[in-house]
């Protein structure tokens, strides 16, 4: 499969509107097994491991938050819980189609709202992506908080 920067940019699009619609089960299928979702506590963090992040998820964890979120028992998310991105055009910062590995970082705005309560956050993503079987998956997924070192409440879905 030849693939091109439109293919990668389209594939950031497409993932930001699996979120949007609530679509979790499959935007799952667009990770690696090995993935990982993270978001840093500090400006610049270079390390999940040493320095307490936001969040850190692996396949495992990141199944588990979308059965919750896919439940008719979890009652903290009656009703469910709804989140918009805002999505500046990706810039695709690595274009290696020979090693099939891509990365990109898109400026965004992602708004979450539930009952009468709504925030905005302001966030840069990175996605590592590889093509695995002519097809592009999430090998990892970094969200940047513009404010990472504010006080937040709790963040229901997936920015």
């Amino acid at each position: 499969m030849s693939i091109t920067r439109d293919d990668i940019i389209d594939f950031i699009y497409t993932e930001a509107r699996m979120l949007d619609e609530g679509r979790y089960s499959e935007w799952l299928d667009l990770w690696l097994e090995d993935g990982h979702y993270w978001m840093p506590l500090d400006y610049k963090q270079a390390d999940p491991h040493l320095v307490t992040s936001l969040l850190y998820e692996d396949n495992f964890m990141l199944r588990l938050r979308v059965e919750r979120l896919n439940g008719e028992r979890t009652f903290s998310q009656k009703p469910k819980s709804r989140c918009h991105h805002v999505i500046q055009r990706p810039f695709v910062d690595e274009f290696d189609v020979e090693a099939g590995h891509f990365v990109t970082n898109t400026s965004m705005h992602y708004v979450e709202t539930r009952l009468d309560e709504q925030f905005l956050l302001a966030l840069t993503a990175t996605h590592e992506l590889k093509l695995v079987d002519g097809r592009l998956r999430i090998a990892n997924k970094r969200v940047d908080l513009l404010n990472s070192d504010a006080a937040f409440g709790n963040i229901q879905l997936l920015p």
